[in-house]
């Protein structure tokens, strides 16, 4: 890695502490072998006198030293207010090295790169270039950062690679070869496997009935069809940690996701029956309290259900839908538009920051239900509501559902103000819908208070692919989400 490449974006930087058996030198400024700081180091975000003594070092290295600028090293980045620079300093508050980092966009959508990484290496700096590589890594992903990139030089391509990295192309910066690499986020693969991915291996021993899971064409479906008729059944559980730390917004949620799970399939609610467990009456109080509100809010009536006190909190709901035509997840081909229709309105819930958006308590019930009749006007080719697996994992299960692979354009899906790009591809966004349709299909116009844009298409490819402005595409899953397979 070195200090080759002037633009923003890039690394520029003076590195000790090579990862073994790569050599140990400080790059460019020719002092072999430099010892590990004596009493150890601190990395921390720079700020006031730290900030100034790490824009100082950078100009004594890269313009004073090496002559890689003309006077200045600064550039645009340093004036943006978002930037952030790490430095890392002695115990007695020596300045060791620093790098900075930010977003490579004017709105921010979680792609950052580093640059201007220098250590002093007229001191005893040895590990301090690869701990600072590392604490950017760290605090972007503490960011919502989904993709963080560095050009570096191609000899030091096999530091970064030991550091985790991974090479995406090669380039030339002012003549010289250069690499550009980029660090693994695995936040949406994580979630899709701790959320989705048994379904396929765990659920295998309910198969082996016409059917079951669904019967042909409803495999992985938001509901399923009841036999003899036009009748759909949908059920959901919530956490039981949901249960007893808010128990009434708990009771909403059991019927929000069900009527949500109608509605993907294009039905319309009848009813709905719940089991109920609580420790306390206090906490089965406000639970039902929670239901009641949001059964009277749509209009949909509890029909019956279990209750049970004294036990540990346990909530599950089912909802019953009529329709003729439904609509499944499995209907989309390769070469399908992605269409996201959600509800940008509310807020946070608090104490689920940046995993719950409550869009619907504060809907009246004649909006909830123009909502839920959404899919049903559209009539796309297939449909899937976003859930615990978030906006890009419900796009990979319709994807898997239909046979094909998904890729998501971020600069076309639509985002409250109030939700970084990471959130909101992860949360709950209390209602949303996925759609697919051939392209050219019409759609009649969302309903207030929904708000809709094509924002991907299905590919022939596997996984979960996310387009960034730039063109690129990331993996963020890669392969099938729930192992259930086509529908």
């Amino acid at each position: 890695m070195t200090a080759s490449k002037t633009t923003a974006g890039s690394w520029t930087d003076v590195l000790s502490g090579i990862v073994t058996p790569a050599p140990d030198f400080c790059v460019l400024s020719g002092y072999p072998r430099p010892a590990p700081p004596e009493d150890g180091f601190v990395i921390r975000l720079a700020e006031g006198d730290g900030l100034s003594a790490y824009r100082a070092l950078r100009r004594q290295n890269f313009v004073v030293e090496q002559g890689l600028f003309q006077g200045s090293d600064r550039d645009d980045i340093d004036d943006d207010p978002r930037a952030r620079v790490l430095i890392a300093s002695a115990p007695d508050g020596t300045l060791l090295g620093g790098v900075r980092l930010a977003p490579a966009t004017a709105e921010d959508i979680g792609w950052w790169t580093g640059s201007r990484l220098v250590v002093d290496c007229t001191r005893r700096t040895r590990g301090v270039g690869q701990a600072l590589v590392r604490a950017a890594c760290a605090y972007a992903e503490t960011e919502n950062v989904l993709r963080f990139e560095a050009t570096v030089q191609t000899r030091y391509e096999t530091m970064f690679t030991a550091l985790g990295w991974s090479r995406v192309g090669a380039t030339r910066i002012n003549g010289a070869p250069h690499v550009w690499m980029r660090w693994p986020i695995d936040r949406i693969q994580r979630l899709a496997e701790s959320t989705k991915a048994v379904l396929g291996e765990v659920l295998h021993p309910l198969d082996g009935q016409s059917m079951s899971l669904g019967g042909s064409g409803f495999r992985g479906d938001d509901a399923a069809p009841v036999p003899g008729g036009d009748l759909l059944a949908a059920c959901d559980a919530i956490l039981p940690s949901m249960v007893e730390r808010d128990p009434e917004w708990a009771g909403w949620c059991a019927a929000l996701v069900n009527l949500n799970d109608l509605a993907a399939m294009g039905a319309e609610p009848v009813g709905m029956l719940d089991a109920v467990a609580a420790p306390t009456r206090s906490v089965l109080t406000r639970v039902l309290r929670g239901l009641a509100r949001a059964s009277h809010t749509w209009g949909v009536p509890v029909l019956g259900g279990h209750t049970q006190l004294g036990v540990p909190a346990a909530l599950s709901v089912t909802a019953l839908g009529r329709t003729s035509r439904p609509v499944t997840s499995g209907g989309g081909k390769a070469g399908d538009h992605l269409r996201l229709t959600a509800d940008l309105g509310g807020q946070w819930r608090p104490g689920y920051q940046g995993r719950q958006w409550d869009s619907s308590s504060r809907r009246s019930g004649e909006e909830l239900r123009a909502l839920g009749r959404l899919v049903a006007a559209a009539a796309p080719a297939a449909a899937k509501d976003v859930s615990m697996a978030g906006i890009a994992g419900t796009a990979g299960m319709l994807a898997e559902a239909s046979g094909v692979g998904v890729e998501i354009d971020l600069a076309r899906l639509p985002r409250p103000a109030a939700a970084d790009m990471a959130d909101w591809l992860t949360c709950f966004p209390g209602f949303a819908m996925l759609t697919a349709d051939r392209p050219g299909a019409t759609s009649p116009a969302p309903a207030d208070p929904a708000t809709a844009a094509i924002c991907g298409v299905l590919t022939t490819e596997p996984g979960v692919r996310l387009r960034w402005p730039d063109g690129a595409t990331t993996t963020v899953v890669t392969g099938a989400v729930t192992g259930l397979g086509k529908s």
